[in-house]
């Protein structure tokens, strides 16, 4: 098994036993996600690869944040993470990449992600993982419009928005793409 189909098997693994350890059926995960309950049990069975978006409507359902979702991807925790060394997930629907740049751990509140999104696609939000979750973001290269909580921020490189976000929040990119590195506490 490839390094890719392990990280996918391990994703459905734990997606699994996240639902059942709360005493979740399908059923009750979809309709708390707002995710089909046809969808989430191809996931769990590692068919099918989850969506960024759908990534989020999991995390708010577990009221945990993206990356303790995505917790068996990590490596323990090492002081240090080397470049090579440091996680990535892809949604390729949504030409969207996120790399782990942050050493893994979840006793540590601060995390740092680098994240990349093609030209011409919208990943939306429903709601977040954990309300009031703080966020910075900063646009390395491209353009970004990003919203949250209903207003609009059009970003440029080197520009950081700082906020809390408590609701909806969708990334958009134009005619170019964006890569953008967002730390989160």
């Amino acid at each position: 098994m490839d390094n890719i189909a392990h990280q996918h098997q391990a994703l459905a693994d734990h997606l699994r036993l996240l639902r059942m350890d709360r005493g979740l059926t399908l059923q009750d995960l979809a309709s708390s996600s707002g995710v089909s309950r046809a969808t989430l049990s191809r996931i769990e069975n590692g068919e099918v690869s989850p969506t960024a978006e759908t990534l989020g409507r999991l995390a708010s359902a577990f009221a945990l944040p993206l990356s303790q979702l995505l917790a068996p991807l990590e490596p323990d925790f090492p002081p240090l993470v080397r470049y090579a060394d440091q996680s990535i997930w892809s949604d390729r629907e949504k030409g969207f990449s996120r790399r782990a740049l942050s050493p893994p751990s979840g006793r540590l509140k601060l995390e740092m992600i680098e994240c990349e999104i093609e030209p011409h696609q919208r990943i939306a939000y429903n709601r977040p993982a954990l309300p009031g979750h703080e966020h910075h973001v900063v646009l390395l290269a491209g353009a970004l419009a990003l919203t949250a909580d209903g207003v609009r921020h059009d970003l440029g490189p080197g520009d950081c928005l700082r906020y809390r976000l408590r609701g909806a929040s969708s990334f958009e990119t134009g005619d170019q793409s964006a890569r953008y590195i967002i730390a989160m506490a």
